[in-house]
């Protein structure tokens, strides 16, 4: 079920120098100036405009899926009645977050939803612009960064990073995917700057950029690697939890808004919580609703979001997530995007405190083989991904899923890479991944998707 408010559209490409797109978010605000009236004049309607991007799918308990359930306007229901206030929301859809920052940074969007670099962005523009803002939940993380990665064409003989020196990569500068990328290739000995030729692309650009052939790989986060795998328009070539370092998303707040509305934060961290207990209870439903709200199939949104996805949705500040953002600063500060970001100045945990005590959830366990079959309502998971194989041989199977033998991260078991070892079947995201396994394992072989469902029956 949609909520009352209609969608807005507002595609700006990250392309866009910040600076730039302030005179444009100045003049598209709504009637009574997104939420402004809080501390102005007395007003029977207030609006609280929400900036979330409904193709980034590991934010959707603060966004796509919240939107939905309607949860948001239930809250802020009950308080209109008791205040004597009518409460609107206005939706209001990105493709990155750099326009959230910039509307926001204009006093023109109150609550936003983005990726740890650009939540970096967020606090700095806000702390430079006089428009501070604060970080006050997460939607979705992955403890080891597995949220990006950076993908090639299907026929690309490109099979490692280092294959990538010389070569045209897009990515959105400034995003989490960007982050990765420049430190993953950093730590193959290349030069983010000089050793490839960077492409500042919007995600949707960059995606049609990799199938033309005028870019030879693409760094992008959620759920872009994952859609292109599934369509069979790109296999991946790194994955981004080889870096071991958490990425995530969460929510922002524009901090004149909370002071004068602290309510209404209270009331959308409440909403977000029911969202991350429907999304954790009925994750294929979930899944489903996702996909019919962003046109993204329903099998990609599950990679991610399902029982055992990439993403783990828990809005509880963790502190290894605050002390990952810290570790993000230098990389942005290298960049020139930033100068010094005061992160724990920008973090604030009172208001999920106050709005959502008592404890969170338990940390994500190890990811399971999950089968999809077409008509279930849920999913079946297996120990093994040779069990799973087993089980998908001559069933008519929606989506399989297979976790990397080394890092976790799942995949579609049959875009993986799979290795014979012995009687154990392994899988992995990325070529690199399965030849690196293959050479510390005398015996191991790499061998195609037919011939490991061959060998589990």
């Amino acid at each position: 079920m949609r909520g009352p408010a209609p969608m807005s559209r507002r595609f700006v490409s990250p392309a866009v120098p910040l600076a730039l797109l302030l005179p444009l978010a100045t003049a598209c605000g709504s009637a009574d100036g997104g939420g402004g009236k809080a501390g102005g004049s007395p007003s029977k309607t207030v609006t609280v405009t929400v900036g979330y991007q409904s193709k980034t799918i590991n934010t959707v308990t603060a966004g796509t899926l919240l939107r939905s359930l309607g949860y948001f306007e239930e809250e802020l229901a009950a308080r209109g009645r008791a205040e004597g206030v009518t409460y609107r929301v206005d939706w209001q859809d990105y493709a990155t977050g750099a326009p959230i920052t910039a509307q926001m940074t204009a006093g023109k969007i109150d609550i936003g939803s983005m990726g740890d670099f650009p939540l970096l962005l967020n606090a700095a523009r806000g702390k430079e612009l006089k428009q501070p803002t604060s970080l006050v939940s997460v939607t979705g993380y992955n403890l080891r960064g597995g949220l990006n990665t950076v993908v090639t064409a299907p026929g690309s003989t490109l099979e490692s990073l280092a294959d990538l020196r010389g070569k045209k990569v897009s990515t959105s500068v400034g995003s989490a995917a960007d982050g990765t990328l420049v430190r993953a290739l950093k730590r193959a000995g290349i030069d983010p700057d000089k050793g490839i030729q960077k492409l500042n692309q919007q995600p949707s650009v960059g995606a049609s950029a990799l199938q033309a052939g005028s870019a030879d790989a693409l760094s992008q986060f959620v759920a872009w690697p994952g859609q292109l795998a599934f369509e069979g328009r790109a296999k991946a070539l790194y994955d981004g939890a080889e870096l071991n370092l958490p990425t995530f998303h969460g929510v922002t707040v524009r901090q004149k808004f909370a002071g004068e509305r602290p309510g209404v934060i209270d009331d959308f961290l409440k909403a977000q919580r029911r969202a991350t207990d429907h999304l954790r209870e009925r994750p294929v439903a979930s899944a489903e609703a996702v996909g019919k709200e962003t046109g993204l199939p329903a099998e990609v949104v599950y990679l991610y979001n399902g029982a055992n996805g990439i993403a783990t949705f828990d809005p509880e500040l963790r502190p290894e997530l605050i002390a990952a953002l810290k570790e993000d600063v230098p990389v942005l500060k290298g960049a020139g995007l930033v100068g010094d970001v005061d992160v724990d100045a920008f973090v604030d945990p009172a208001p999920l405190k106050r709005a959502v005590p008592g404890p969170g959830y338990p940390k994500a366990a190890a990811a399971r083989s999950e089968l999809w079959l077409k008509g279930a309502a849920a999913t079946t998971s297996y120990d093994s991904p040779k069990e799973l194989l087993k089980a998908a041989k001559g069933a008519d199977v929606r989506a399989a899923y297979v976790p990397d033998a080394v890092t976790g991260t799942l995949w579609f078991a049959d875009r993986a890479v799979w290795v014979a070892d012995g009687a154990e079947l392994r899988a992995f995201v990325t070529p690199a991944g399965a030849k690196g396994y293959v050479g510390q394992h005398p015996g191991a072989r790499v061998i195609g998707y037919e011939d490991a469902v061959g060998l589990a029956s």
